[in-house]
C-alpha cells in the first residue's frame, strides 16, 4: 500500500510541475501555427482504488469473509481526437482500452487462513470531454462523462489450503457511465512554422466512483487517478498559394479568384487607453454587504462545516467589531479570502446582533426542493445553534419551511445548469423587521444584513488596467480578441470579448517586468463573416502601491436580474454619491456567476454597471458636482476578473454584483 501511494504522489507531483511550467511559460511563446483538428494516441497508468463490500463473486461462489478495499497500478491506452476552434475552448474524444483490474486487500477467512482476491476487469472506454485553456496558453483542463463497455470480468480467488478459483464475476454491468476531470500541458516538439505540428502532452485526470460500480449487486466501486502522456499531430496551412489574377482590395471587400464583391459595413475603430503608472495595489476602505442566507449542501440538513460555528465559550467572547478588524494575513489571497472570512461568520454576527438588541426578532425560512419539512429542519438547526451557543430566547426566532425560497434561482421550464441553480435554492434565508439587524444597503426592503466595514489592500486596482475600446463591436461583431506582443516578440492572448470595451490588468501584461513597450493587435469577425484586424501600442511602468486611498461599495443582484437597481437608488444617492470628490474617478464593474451563456452574462453585467452609473450621474448633477470621471465595465463571468470563486453557491451569489470604486482626484 505504501508503495502504491508513493508512486501516486510521484506521478501527480511530476504532472503538476510540468503543468505549472507550461502555465507560466506557455503564454509567452512566440506565435505558432495552431491547427484546428488534432489526432494521436496516449498511454497512461491507472492508479485504481477499490471501495465498498464484495463477498458474493458469482452464483457458485460466496467467500466466507467480505473484501472491502483494494488498489492497483494498471495500463491505459487510447486513440484520441481534439477539436480546437480557438485558443480557449474545444473538445476532446478518447477511445481507449481501460484496465481497472487490481488486488483487494488480504482478509482472514474463519479458518484463520489468509485469503486474496484479484480481478482482470477492463473496459472499452469512450470519453468525450470539454477542453478549456483558461489562459489561452498550452495549459488546459478537461471535464466530461465516461462510458465504459465491459471487455473482461475475470477474477482469481486464493485461500490458503484451498485450490485457487479462476472464474468470471456475475452481475457485471455491460455498460457503466461515470465522469472525469483532468489537466494537461501541450509541449511543442515541431518547428514553429511547420504546417504539421506535433506535441507531447503530459496529463493527469481523476475518474470519479460516481456511477463507477462494476456490478449490479453489492457495493463495490472504483475510482482512479490516471497519469500519462499523449502524442498529438495537427496540420494547418500557413500561407495562401499564389492565385492567378490576384486582386488587392481594401478591408471592406470580399475576394474570390476573379471577382471582387463590395460589402457595405460600418468601419470599426480600435483604441487603447493605458495608464503610464501601474499600481500593483491600493489601500481601500470597503463596505461589504452580508448576504442573509446560509446555503446547505445537497443531501444534508446540517449546517455546512465551512460556516464558522463556535462553542459556548467562544460565542460568549465573540464581537462583530473584532471580526472586522482581524482580516486574513495573506491579503494577496484576493478579495474572496477577505470577504468570505466575514461572510462565513454570518451565524455568529447574527447571534451577536440578537444578543445586543434584546427586542429584535428574526424569521428563518428554509427551502429544500419539493421538501418543505427538510427546509424547516434546516432552519431549526440554525435556531438550535443560536439558542444553545448564544443564549437567544427561542421565542425570538421563528422557523418555517418551503419548497423554494421567496426569490428562487431556478425558473419554470429552465433546462440549463439545473444542479447549480438548485444548489443556490437550497438555503435558509434570515428575515427581520428590526432595523438594528437588517440595515442600510437597499433601504428598508433590503434583503441583506447590515454591512461590515474594514480597510484592506486592493490588488490590481481597475485604474491600473489597460482599457480596450472597439467601437461598434457589440452590434457589428460576433466577438473579438487581442494579442499583446512585447519587445522580444513574445505574445499573450486575451478574449474573446463581446462588448465595445474590455479591460486587462496592467500587472498581468507586465508580468515580472518593471516596464515595457507593447504592440496590441485586435482581431475579430463581423456578423457578416468579415475578418477585422487593428493595431495599437502602449507603454507601461509598474509601481508597488497607489498613494491615494480609495473607497469601495458593492451592491448585489438576484439571479438573472439587472432591475434590482431601483431598490439601491436611495443608497447610491444618499450614501455613495456624497463621498465622490470633485475631479475624482468612479470605476464601476459588473459581474455575474458562471451560470448561463457567456455572451448573455457579459451583456447582463454591462447593463448592471451602466444602470449604476446612470443613478450616480443623476445624483451628482443634482448636487452640482462636476468633472467626475466614470469608467464602467461589464466583465460577465470572466473568472480571471471575478471578485469571488464559483465553487459554492454563496460565492456565485456574491459574483452577481456591481462593485463601485471611488478614487480621489490626483
Amino acid at each position: 500500500m505504501s508503495h502504491f501511494y508513493k508512486s501516486l504522489q510521484q506521478f501527480i507531483a511530476l504532472i503538476l510541475m510540468v503543468s505549472f511550467t507550461g502555465l507560466t511559460a506557455g503564454a509567452q511563446k512566440p506565435n505558432r501555427v495552431q491547427p484546428t483538428w488534432w489526432f494521436g494516441q496516449s498511454g497512461a497508468i491507472n492508479f485504481n482504488q477499490y471501495r465498498g463490500t464484495t463477498q458474493m463473486l458469482n452464483s457458485g461462489l460466496s467467500v466466507p469473509t467480505a473484501f472491502h478495499k483494494g488498489n492497483s497500478i494498471r495500463p491505459y491506452i487510447s486513440i484520441l481526437t481534439e477539436y480546437r476552434p480557438n485558443k480557449t475552448l474545444g473538445g476532446m474524444l478518447n477511445v481507449a482500452w481501460d484496465n481497472r483490474g487490481g488486488e483487494f486487500e488480504t482478509v482472514m477467512a474463519p479458518c484463520n487462513c489468509p485469503a486474496d482476491l484479484s480481478t482482470g476487469l477492463s473496459y472499452l472506454a469512450i470519453e468525450p470531454s470539454l477542453r478549456i485553456a483558461p489562459f489561452s496558453s498550452a495549459f488546459y483542463v478537461f471535464v466530461g462523462p465516461t462510458v465504459g463497455i465491459n471487455l473482461s470480468k475475470a477474477f482469481t480467488y486464493k485461500q490458503e489450503k484451498q485450490t485457487d478459483v479462476r472464474a468470471d464475476w456475475s452481475d457485471i454491468r455491460k455498460t457503466i457511465i461515470s465522469a472525469q476531470a483532468g489537466l494537461g500541458i501541450d509541449i511543442p516538439v515541431s518547428a514553429r512554422n511547420s504546417e504539421t505540428q506535433m506535441t507531447l502532452s503530459p496529463f493527469a485526470s481523476f475518474q470519479t466512483d460516481l456511477g463507477n460500480s462494476p456490478r449490479s449487486v453489492e457495493t463495490w466501486s472504483i475510482y482512479t487517478v490516471r497519469t500519462g502522456v499523449a502524442l498529438k499531430f495537427g496540420t494547418k496551412k500557413t500561407a495562401l498559394k499564389k492565385v492567378p489574377d490576384a486582386v488587392i482590395v481594401t478591408p471592406k471587400t470580399v475576394v474570390t479568384e476573379k471577382t471582387v464583391v463590395t460589402v457595405e459595413e460600418k468601419e470599426i475603430f480600435f483604441t487603447v487607453r493605458a495608464p503610464k503608472i501601474i499600481p500593483a495595489q491600493r489601500q481601500v476602505k470597503e463596505t461589504f454587504p452580508l448576504r442573509s442566507s446560509v446555503f446547505f449542501d445537497m443531501g444534508s440538513s446540517n449546517i455546512p462545516a465551512r460556516y464558522v460555528q463556535l462553542n459556548k465559550t467562544e460565542a460568549s467572547n465573540f464581537k462583530e467589531e473584532a471580526l472586522q478588524q482581524n482580516q486574513p494575513d495573506n491579503l494577496n489571497a484576493g478579495r474572496s479570502a477577505r470577504q468570505m472570512a466575514v461572510y462565513y461568520n454570518i451565524l455568529n454576527i447574527k447571534g451577536d446582533r440578537l444578543r445586543n438588541s434584546p427586542n429584535s426578532s428574526i424569521t428563518l425560512t428554509g427551502a429544500s426542493v419539493n421538501n418543505p419539512e427538510e427546509g424547516k429542519l434546516m432552519a431549526e438547526n440554525i435556531k438550535t445553534y443560536l439558542v444553545t451557543n448564544f443564549g437567544i430566547d427561542p421565542s425570538r426566532i421563528n422557523t418555517t419551511g418551503r419548497s423554494k425560497p421567496m426569490v428562487p434561482s431556478e425558473q419554470p421550464n429552465a433546462t440549463q445548469d439545473l444542479d447549480l441553480l438548485r444548489e443556490g435554492d437550497r438555503r435558509v434565508d434570515i428575515e427581520s423587521n428590526s432595523t438594528e439587524l437588517l440595515l442600510q444597503v437597499g433601504g428598508s426592503s433590503s434583503p441583506f444584513l447590515k454591512p461590515v466595514q474594514f480597510t484592506s489592500y486592493q490588488v490590481d486596482p481597475l485604474d491600473s488596467h489597460v482599457i480596450l475600446n472597439t467601437e461598434g463591436a457589440s452590434t457589428l461583431m460576433k466577438s473579438w480578441s487581442v494579442e499583446v506582443i512585447d519587445e522580444k516578440g513574445f505574445s499573450k492572448y486575451y478574449g474573446p470579448f463581446y462588448t465595445d470595451r474590455a479591460s486587462i490588468p496592467g500587472s498581468t501584461i507586465l508580468g515580472d517586468n518593471a516596464s515595457g513597450n507593447y504592440k496590441i493587435i485586435m482581431t475579430g469577425e463581423t456578423v457578416s463573416g468579415r475578418s477585422i484586424k487593428k493595431e495599437s501600442s502602449v507603454s507601461l511602468m509598474k509601481t508597488e502601491k497607489g498613494k491615494e486611498e480609495g473607497l469601495r461599495y458593492s451592491i448585489l443582484f438576484d439571479f438573472d436580474k439587472a432591475d434590482a437597481l431601483s431598490s439601491y437608488e436611495k443608497f447610491l444617492t444618499d450614501v455613495v454619491t456624497p463621498l465622490i470628490p470633485e475631479n475624482g474617478t468612479v470605476i464601476i464593474h459588473g459581474h455575474t456567476d458562471i451560470i448561463g451563456d457567456e455572451k448573455y452574462n457579459h451583456t447582463l453585467s454591462h447593463e448592471r454597471a451602466m444602470g449604476t452609473q446612470k443613478i450616480i450621474e443623476n445624483a451628482l448633477n443634482r448636487a452640482g458636482k462636476r468633472n467626475v470621471k466614470f469608467e464602467s465595465f461589464g466583465f460577465g463571468e470572466d473568472q480571471n476578473l471575478a471578485p469571488f470563486n464559483n465553487k459554492f453557491p454563496e460565492e456565485r451569489f456574491y459574483n452577481r454584483s456591481v462593485i463601485i470604486d471611488i478614487i480621489p482626484g490626483k
